[in-house]
């Protein structure tokens, strides 16, 4: 029968690794020379803003400053422009904003992760419900929903499919212990009884999956999608900067902020700046600051340094040719293995010729780097070993003859990933540890995915941006009724207990 060249069961574990001595320092910038990532280097146009803005004259002043050009910074900007091209703060109001980055365009975790952009359906459930109870449960599923289909709605309506590889194949979950499978059908039963539409939920026996796919495992599938992510940004950023005249947008990679001062505003000023971003191609003076900086934001913000803040955690991915052709090998997105392992088929044009085979990218494998699980590491300059290993052999084992046992791997790569302890972004006002309510005033912060950005990222920044607008405005800001409390960051620096449940 075969199995899995992972080490199971790792979950556990890996969370005690947050729980270890809080004397780690803050993240560093990101490094200069990241490993090459197929969604970003496999082809010369692959990442047309690469470059954007990293040479001539440097914005100095802006009403918002996004620190950050992955998902979560670029869709901060898609929906500031749609917020003055629908006049949320009247008519013929201007807002102007820059997104600065310390490498190349999307060159962090959106432009290295696996590309799925699936939402929980059922998975998590029962262990949100018993933490957090039914309803903050629910909106867990909620948010992620709404997040998918806000960017599944846009990728129709501006006619994106191609141009962002969008594929609707579905998606496996893949059991390998008799532990995950009770796990999942606890989780499925609990959202049900809940009153979650888990209709589309098909349950697979081993038969069963073995007869479609070739594996003797049983699982579920659901619908989903998985696309380039790099292209949707690109699409995203694009959009931001054409939805309306009265939104300017500027670009500047490779240019790292490296600190942030606090101004002595204008009394002039409509809008004062409260700050002075610093980077080593001059200053920038600003209002607001949005940090998108996920595993680096302990660098410009202390606070989120060690087991109660975001954690940067190396991940690492590949590309690997399959054995045999698209019609036999099955087209879907798969997870196995407590969602830590994840890989899908890309789309047919990238099977390199008629009589080609499937590429397909896989991720996962830091069960391989017990006991730290490649927590704490912050550079992306470089490749684990063992991890390539175990990567290599992990469909082969898996899938008999649907792949090659010591092919190499066409592209490998790794990324860093924000991870938190309860595995839910920060979203909200940068707050003080102290409580000074002025320190942070006007900056806000959406980081800390814990790998699960895709579906969550850009709802996320849609949050913190109405946030903004909200206060520019002088209206009152009320919570969505899809987004999980917990997630803000008032809820999670005011509540230590809540702050640190893993």
């Amino acid at each position: 029968m075969p199995t899995s060249s992972i080490p199971l069961n790792q979950f556990d574990a890996t969370q005690g690794v947050f729980r270890l001595s809080n004397s780690h320092p803050p993240a560093h910038l990101p490094v200069p020379n990241p490993t090459k990532s197929f969604w970003i280097d496999s082809a010369p146009d692959a990442n047309p803003f690469a470059k954007e803005g990293s040479e001539g004259a440097l914005t100095s002043d802006a009403d918002i400053c996004i620190i950050g050009s992955g998902i979560t910074g670029v869709s901060a900007a898609y929906h500031l422009s749609q917020a003055i091209a629908n006049g949320k703060l009247g008519k013929d109001k201007s807002l102007t904003a820059v997104i600065l980055e310390a490498r190349d365009f999307c060159s962090g975790a959106t432009g290295r992760n696996g590309g799925h952009l699936i939402a929980a359906t059922y998975k998590q459930f029962r262990r949100l419900q018993e933490t957090y109870g039914t309803e903050q449960a629910l909106r867990s599923m909620e948010m992620e929903n709404h997040t998918v289909e806000a960017l599944l709605d846009i990728i129709q309506a501006e006619n994106l499919a191609d141009a962002v590889d969008l594929a609707a194949w579905g998606h496996n979950d893949l059991f390998l212990t008799e532990k995950e499978a009770a796990t999942a059908e606890g989780d499925l039963n609990s959202a049900k009884e809940a009153g979650v539409n888990v209709k589309s939920v098909e349950i697979l026996d081993a038969q069963m999956m073995n007869d479609r796919y070739g594996t003797p495992y049983p699982g579920y599938r659901f619908p989903s999608h998985n696309l380039w992510p790099l292209k949707l940004v690109t699409e995203l950023y694009k959009l931001a900067k054409s939805r309306t005249s009265n939104f300017s947008l500027t670009l500047h990679t490779r240019t790292p902020v490296t600190s942030i001062t606090p101004s002595s505003p204008s009394a002039s000023s409509i809008m004062p700046r409260r700050y002075t971003v610093n980077t080593p191609r001059g200053c920038i003076s600003c209002s607001y600051i949005i940090h998108a900086t996920n595993a680096y934001a302990s660098h410009l913000l202390p606070q989120f340094t060690g087991p109660a803040g975001i954690i940067p955690n190396r991940g690492q991915v590949i590309a690997l040719r399959a054995a045999i052709g698209r019609d036999k090998l099955g087209m879907a997105g798969w997870v196995a293995n407590e969602i830590s392992e994840y890989w899908f088929p890309m789309p047919a044009k990238y099977d390199g010729g008629k009589d080609g085979n499937p590429l397909v990218i896989l991720g996962g494998g830091r069960e391989a780097t017990a006991p730290r699980f490649e927590l704490y590491e912050d550079d992306d300059s470089v490749i684990n070993e063992d991890v390539s290993r175990l990567l290599k052999d992990f469909l082969p084992n898996l899938f008999e003859g649907r792949y090659e046992k010591g092919r190499k791997p066409e592209m490998e790569w790794s990324g860093i990933i924000g991870r938190t302890i309860m595995r839910d972004p920060f979203v909200g006002p940068v707050l003080d540890v102290d409580g000074d309510p002025e320190k942070y005033e006007g900056q806000f912060i959406s980081a800390g995915y814990s790998g699960h950005g895709m579906p969550r990222a850009f709802g996320c920044a849609e949050v913190v941006v109405d946030m903004i607008i909200s206060e520019i405005g002088g209206l009152e800001w009320s919570i969505p009724n899809w987004l999980p409390d917990r997630y803000l960051t008032w809820n999670r620096f005011l509540n230590k207990e809540h702050a640190t449940m893993g």
